[in-house]
C-alpha cells in the first residue's frame, strides 16, 4: 500500500498501466484448483498454494481485495497484471498464468517458486557464501535491467519480494510483488512517497523524481543484507528509519564487515549514496567485479576473502576499492550494535509495501 499526494492520482500521472490481454474468469476457482496451503498473509492480499488439479502443477494464487479502505482498487489489480504480462519475456520475473475473479478478490495465478525468500537467508545463522549471493545479485540484476529497458521500475525491492526456484541448494530468482510498480515517462516526472521503510531510497523521502536509479538503492540494501545478515537502515521506529536512509547513515564496521570481502564493501557503497545519478545504471552494476571475482571458485563454501584485488571492467567501475584496514573508510556510526532485523507481528505481504 502506498500513501499518494494528491497530485499524483490519476493513472496516467502515476504511471500505471490499464490495459491487460490475460482473460479474467469467472469460473469458480476450486473447480480447477485444489487450494493446500498459505503461503503469506498482507493487509488486503493472501497468497494461497494451489495445485491444478487436470495437471497437478503447483502454483501460486494471490488474492488480491478489489475494495480496500472503501476505495474501489480494480484498476490497481490490473495495474499489476499488466506489468506482469510487459515482464513476460523477463525470466527473472515471476510468471502470470492466469487470473480468477470472485465476489471479494480477483486471484492471480501465478508460477510457484519453491525455495521461499532469500530475507530467509538473510536472518539465517548461517549466511550464503559470496559465491552464492554473488550469484543472486547477478540475477536481480539481470531482471532490474530487464524491467528498466521498459521504462518499469518495480519501487519494492526487498528480500520478501525475490523468492528461489528451490530451497537447496538455492535455485534462480524470481523477482515478485508488481504492485507498486510504476513506468516512467508517461506524463512528466513521477513523484509518489511509497515502498517499505527499510528498502526505500532517499528520494522517495523527500519527495523527489523517482528515476531506475531508485531500484539501484533497494539492491544495494538487498545485497548488504545478504552479506552481513543485519539491516542497514532499520531503526527503533520508522522515523529513526527514515532518519538513518536520509543520512546514508550505513555501518561499514570491520565488526559487520568481519568476513566479507572489500569488492563486497565497494559495491555496496556504489550504491547506497545520496544522489541517484551517482549510482550506477543496473547494466553497469552487472560489471562490477566482485559479481565475477567467485564465481568460478572450485568451491564456493570457502571462506570469504578480505584482500582480494581486480581490476574493474566497467565504467563506473574503474576507481580501486577503498583500502578498509584504514580506519578513515570506515563511517562512524552513534549505533556501534549491529542493526538486526526486526520481526513486526503481522508483516506485510506482497502489495503492501508501505511508509
Amino acid at each position: 500500500m502506498s500513501r499518494r499526494r494528491p497530485d499524483s492520482r490519476s493513472g496516467l500521472a502515476a504511471g500505471l498501466l490499464g490495459e491487460i490481454q490475460t482473460p479474467i474468469s469467472t469460473e469458480p476457482l476450486e473447480s480447477v484448483y485444489e487450494i493446500t496451503g498459505e503461503l503469506g498473509r498482507g493487509k488486503f492480499a493472501v497468497v494461497r498454494r494451489c495445485v491444478e488439479k487436470a495437471t497437478g502443477k503447483v502454483f501460486a494464487a494471490k488474492f488480491l481485495r478489489k475494495r480496500r479502505r472503501g476505495r474501489d482498487c480494480r484498476a490497481d489489480v490490473i495495474h499489476e497484471m499488466a506489468v506482469l504480462e510487459s515482464a513476460r519475456n523477463n525470466a527473472r520475473v515471476v510468471n502470470l498464468h492466469s487470473a480468477y475473479e470472485t465476489d471479494h478478490d480477483i486471484v492471480l495465478l501465478l508460477e510457484y517458486a519453491a525455495g521461499g525468500e532469500i530475507f530467509d537467508h538473510c536472518v539465517s545463522e548461517e549466511l550464503l557464501p559470496e559465491a552464492q549471493i554473488t550469484r543472486l545479485i547477478r540475477q536481480t540484476l539481470e531482471g532490474v535491467h530487464h524491467l528498466h529497458l521498459s521504462n518499469l521500475v518495480h519501487l519494492d525491492l526487498k528480500p520478501q519480494n525475490i523468492l528461489l526456484t528451490s530451497l537447496s541448494p538455492p535455485g534462480d530468482i524470481k523477482i515478485v510483488d508488481f504492485g507498486l510498480a510504476r513506468r516512467l515517462g508517461v506524463v512528466g516526472e513521477l513523484r509518489e512517497i511509497l515502498g517499505t521503510p527499510e528498502y526505500v531510497a532517499p528520494e522517495i523521502l523527500n519527495y523527489e523524481p523517482i528515476t531506475t536509479a531508485t531500484d539501484l538503492w533497494s539492491v544495494g540494501v538487498i545485497a548488504y543484507m545478504l552479506v552481513t545478515g543485519e539491516s542497514p537502515f532499520a531503526g527503533d521506529d520508522k522515523q529513526e528509519t527514515y532518519l538513518n536512509v536520509s543520512q546514508v547513515n550505513v555501518d561499514y564496521s570491520r565488526e559487520a564487515f568481519s568476513r566479507v570481502s572489500e569488492l563486497a564493501v565497494d559495491f555496496v557503497r556504489k550504491l547506497l549514496v545520496k544522489t541517484p545519478e551517482d549510482r550506477p545504471s543496473a547494466a553497469e552494476c552487472m560489471s562490477h567485479p566482485w559479481l565475477w571475482q567467485l564465481c568460478l571458485s572450485p568451491d564456493p563454501a570457502t571462506t570469504r576473502p578480505r584482500s582480494v584485488r581486480e581490476r574493474s571492467c566497467g565504467s563506473k567501475w574503474t576507481a580501486p576499492p577503498e583500502d578498509h584496514e584504514d580506519k578513515e573508510n570506515f563511517l562512524e556510526s552513534p549505533h556501534s550494535h549491529a542493526k538486526r532485523f526486526r520481526f513486526d507481528e503481522e508483516r506485510p505481504a506482497a502489495g503492501d509495501g508501505e511508509l
